[in-house]
Order: structure tokens, then sequence, then C-alpha cells
């Protein structure tokens, strides 16, 4: 068997372009698909993409740990996020490939299963990105916090650390503490609850400031409290924080999580498949994480396939806590690709389809084609002007 070709579809969704990989081989009908998705770079993962098919044509797309190194070393450059995200794209289709070869699901070749189902949460408004990101008062938070429970999610994650620097308001910390606290008496105990910071500190000092006031609500954790490459700082915070600290989601690669994983900087770890590498990757990443005593929480706010993907990846992970997932961000969402499994909302079970066991609807694809994203990380200006991270 041999790859015949490698091929990016783009889908606008807002936000984000999905950025699906069809990869193709020599066999009559026998393609596999991954995603590559990464807001913001679209056309330069898509050109990534191409380079990588040159690399790759004639190899046998089952020998998926040799056509990774393929595409790790025989570039030179090492990779970077939009590098890694391509080279994860293809590689998720190669174990797309490699299970509808031999009529297995993925996670049964990941090494079967852990769990009968995977557990997972949503964001206000099931991941509509308006309700994602801008939400502001605290009747919105606990509104849109109460539909997400009433559509039968037992798990949110909310956006609520204002736009800051290296100092914020005293008004704005409290305000802050006191939407946690109205959200976890609206939600209830039995209903977890995650802060993601979004690295809009740029101290470790200020994160603090806000971890002890929404400390009270008990979160499940708080995600990136700082810029992610500020290790140290970050690892201070872990050490020090009454709430439990998660963070990756902006790592790529096992060499990142293996130097922060010895700096202790995080509890709970977030690769996004999507970004590290791939399945495989992921997996090694999974495997560091346990030995060190930290669960993976994947990030994962992607199309699809990157949903399916996770699915087979949390499935056959030990130390999986718990999955993100998107699948409000547009009302289309299930129309470009035919899930394995019939979803049911906190709550994702066990796919039997060979390989990923998704089918993808290129026509409507075609009805979304490539459109600048919505640029909602130029929101994050302060008064003044200063320019800080989204």
């Amino acid at each position: 068997m041999k790859i015949t070709g490698i091929k990016s579809i783009v889908c606008n969704a807002e936000m984000r372009n999905w950025i699906f990989v069809r990869v193709e081989t020599d066999v009559p009908g026998l393609v596999g698909w991954g995603e590559a998705t990464l807001e913001w770079k679209t056309r330069a993962v898509t050109g990534a993409v191409e380079d990588l098919e040159p690399l790759l044509l004639g190899q046998d797309p089952r020998d998926i740990e040799q056509c990774y190194q393929i595409m790790m070393r025989h570039g030179f450059w090492r990779m970077g996020v939009i590098g890694m995200s391509a080279i994860s794209g293809v590689e998720i289709a190669l174990w797309d490939i490699l299970g509808k070869s031999l009529d297995t699901p993925v996670w049964r070749l990941l090494g079967g299963k852990c769990r009968d189902y995977l557990r997972t949460y949503t964001h206000l408004g099931m991941g509509q990105m308006q309700s994602v990101y801008e939400t502001e008062s605290t009747d919105e938070l606990v509104a849109r916090g109460r539909a997400v429970v009433q559509a039968g999610y037992d798990a949110v994650k909310v956006v609520s650390i204002p736009y800051a620097a290296y100092t914020a308001p005293i008004r704005a910390i409290d305000q802050v503490g006191e939407s946690m606290d109205a959200l976890r008496s609206a939600l209830g105990d039995d209903v977890d609850i995650m802060v993601d910071f979004h690295g809009r500190p740029a101290s470790a000092a200020l994160a603090r400031e806000f971890l002890k006031v929404i400390a009270p609500s008990r979160p499940l954790f708080a995600e990136e409290p700082v810029p992610p490459e500020n290790i140290d700082a970050l690892a201070e915070l872990t050490r020090t924080s009454p709430v439990t600290i998660a963070a990756g989601e902006r790592l790529t690669g096992r060499v990142g999580f293996d130097a922060a994983l010895k700096k202790q900087a995080f509890q709970i770890a977030q690769p996004d498949i999507c970004h590290v590498g791939g399945l495989w990757e992921a997996k090694k990443i999974a495997s560091l994480c346990d030995t060190a005593g930290v669960g993976v929480a994947p990030h994962n706010p992607l199309g699809p396939i990157a949903g399916i993907a996770a699915l087979h990846f949390g499935i056959s992970t030990h130390n999986h806590i718990i999955q993100e997932e998107m699948v409000g961000a547009v009302p289309w969402y299930d129309d470009v690709v035919t899930w394995p499994i019939d979803r049911v909302p906190g709550r994702w079970d066990l796919p039997e389809k060979p390989g990923l066991g998704l089918e993808v609807n290129e026509d409507e694809i075609a009805c979304h084609p490539f459109e600048q994203e919505v640029l909602h990380a130029r929101n994050a200006v302060l008064a003044d002007g200063t320019v800080v991270d989204w």
C-alpha cells in the first residue's frame, strides 16, 4: 500500500477555519481523514501540508511511526505549532487508514479501551463564540451556565478572567470571585466548573490574586494562569495555588511537555492532539504525564474530526480525566462529518466502526469555503491601547 496524495480541505466555522486533511492511497476507495485546525494560521498550515506531501508520496501509510519520523526529520528545520499542526493532521489520517485496512477502530490499535465511555465538558453556549468569549456579567454567566447543565452536561468551562497585564483593579478581581460564587451557587456541587485564564495575567502575582478569589468556588482546575512560555512562574503557582493548575495546550511535542513535567509546572496536562504531532505523540505525552503522576484533559475547541480523534485517544488512555468539546460552535456542526457514535451531552460512548469511524460530506464542506476567520483576539486591548494576551 502506498500514499498517492495528501490534500487539505478548509471549512469556515466563523472563528476558526477547520482544516481537514485527506490522505489518499493506491487502494481503491481507501482514504484517511485527519484535522490540523489552527486558528488564524489557516493559510500557513495548508501550505505546510503541501510541503509535507512530497516527503510521504510512495510511503506505506500503515508505517505511522516511520512516516512521522520522515515528516519530523527530513525537513531539517524543527517544527513550531504550524508545522506540528500539519503533521498532526496527516498522522491522524494515517491511523484512520490503518484502522480501515484492518477493519478495526483506532482505539483498539492505540492499546484498547481503558473505559466504557468518555466524560466530556463544553463551554457557555455549547461552544458558540459569543457566549464563550463575550459573557461578562454575572447574570449572563449564571444563565448560560444553567443552560449547559440543562442540556445534560455535568461540567462547564468559563473564560471569566478579564483582559489584563501585570496588575488589575481590585474591583475587577473581586468581580471574578463574585461571579464564580454566583455560578457555583446556581449550579450546585454536582457540576464541575473550570476557569480558563487564557494566559491573560502577565505575572504570577496577578494570577495568584485571581486564583485566591475563585478558590472558594472549588473549580476542577484553573487553566493557563500565565502565558505558556513562563514555565517557572507556572511551576511557582502550581506549588502554591489553592486551585489545581492545568496547562499545556500551547506546547508541542514530547520535548515541551518533558521540560514542563520536570519542573512540575502543572497538575493536569492539556495536550492538543491536532498540535502535538497526532495520536501517537499524544499517547507518548500521556505516558510521560502518567509517570509524573499527572492526568490529561486534552485541549479541543476544534472541528468534528479533531473531536472524533480525541474520543479514540480518551477511550484508550488510562490517565485521561475529561475531554473538552465544542459541538455547538456552529449550527451545522453535524452536517460536515457523520460521527461513529450518537453523542450524549457530557458522555461519548465507545465507537465500534473501523478507523476513526467517520464519514465526511465534502459537498457540505464546499458550502462553507475559506473566509478570513473572525479576529476575536483583536479585542484584547486595554483602555489605554495596550495590547495584551487574548
